[in-house]
């Protein structure tokens, strides 16, 4: 008979070999025949062997991931540098052009003024050190051009008619630059330029006889005053005004005739709108804007019917302005009070020549 300590051993050994063989599942139980587990046996060594394969395949993406992350951070140390640099530069540059137009604008503001012959002109200022010199200049400039800037405008445009023995026109003719005088054209060969209007030179040597000539605009200086030197070598017109001496209401610049510093009943505007004078309308005389054809006349009826005030020596233009307001195009009703009136003249002369035939 065996002892329980053999027992006890028998079991043990009995309970570890079946720990250590796998138990077959049930589809393997279900196998009828050496084939068919076989068979399954290689489908799950091909399983293994695939999901072996797809392991290492992504070990291998991990790797090739982080070696071009590791490249991508190598290649953008050079790319900072660069921005770095270029960043550096612009700095550079905007920091030149600032230490350029200072120092620009120390040596234009803060130069003595000069003669006829380009001397110099000495000031308070000239026994100073020449850089104090300039600096102080270019300050007292500076606060000469803030005051004007904070001034209000000032209510004399002209200065005070001129008394005895010099000659003083009798009467202030007020013309717009834009579509009166000139029309600005544009073009691909030349860009923009402004086109000279047919008679404007016989226009202003007329008028200049009679008339004080002005011109009045809404143009910024800077554009009006080289095409009026172009447009007027000869200096009929006495005074330029532009937009500086304008007055803004309701957003639109307009001419207030109040400080022009002039008689109103002996004021002419020439104009071709209308809304440009709105406090004064009957001073405003509105023809037909020019726009640039080369058959245009009415500079030179214009010419006539002001040498016709100017003959009859009208006490009050406004009157005969206020007449002609209520025409689309005066100086079209001009020329027909004209004919009229030439047509009155020739018929007299052959009445009066029947009443002598009679008597």
């Amino acid at each position: 008979m065996f002892s329980c300590e053999a027992w006890l051993r028998l079991i043990q050994q009995h309970v570890g070999t079946r720990a250590c063989v796998p138990r077959p599942c049930k589809r393997l139980m279900r196998c009828y025949d050496c084939s068919s587990f076989s068979s399954f046996d290689a489908s799950c060594r091909r399983e293994m062997r695939s999901n072996a394969h797809t392991h290492v395949s992504q070990r291998t993406m991990g790797d090739n991931g982080r070696k071009s992350l590791m490249e991508s951070a190598n290649s953008e140390r050079p790319s900072f540098g660069a921005s770095r640099t270029r960043r550096y530069l612009g700095y550079t540059i905007v920091l030149g052009s600032l230490c350029s137009t200072v120092l620009w604008a120390v040596y234009e503001l803060g130069k003595p003024e000069q003669d006829q012959f380009g001397r110099s002109i000495e000031d308070e200022l000239s026994s100073l050190p020449v850089l104090q010199q300039y600096l102080q200049r270019m300050w007292n400039s500076l606060h000469y051009y803030q005051k004007m800037l904070e001034e209000p405008l000032t209510t004399k445009l002209l200065p005070d008619v001129l008394c005895p023995p010099y000659i003083q026109p009798p009467y202030t003719l007020v013309l717009e630059m834009r579509d009166i005088l000139v029309h600005p054209d544009w073009t691909y060969q030349t860009g923009w330029r402004f086109k000279k209007r047919p008679g404007v030179d016989h226009f202003l040597r007329q008028c200049s006889k009679h008339f004080e000539i002005i011109v009045y605009t809404a143009e910024q200086g800077m554009t009006a005053f080289p095409i009026l030197d172009a447009l007027d070598p000869n200096g009929y017109i006495r005074y330029r005004l532009v937009r500086g001496a304008t007055q803004l209401l309701d957003g639109q610049h307009i001419k207030n005739l109040n400080h022009l510093n002039r008689n109103l009943r002996r004021v002419i505007v020439i104009d071709w709108d209308r809304r440009a004078v709105p406090l004064h309308p009957d001073n405003t005389f509105a023809i037909t804007r020019w726009v640039g054809n080369d058959d245009d006349v009415q500079l030179f009826d214009l010419a006539a019917f002001l040498e016709l005030i100017a003959e009859h020596k009208m006490d009050d233009v406004r009157e005969v302005l206020h007449y002609y307001r209520q025409f689309e195009d005066p100086i079209e009703q001009f020329k027909k009070n004209q004919r009229k009136l030439l047509e009155l003249k020739q018929e007299k002369p052959d009445s009066e020549g029947l009443k002598i035939k009679c008597c």
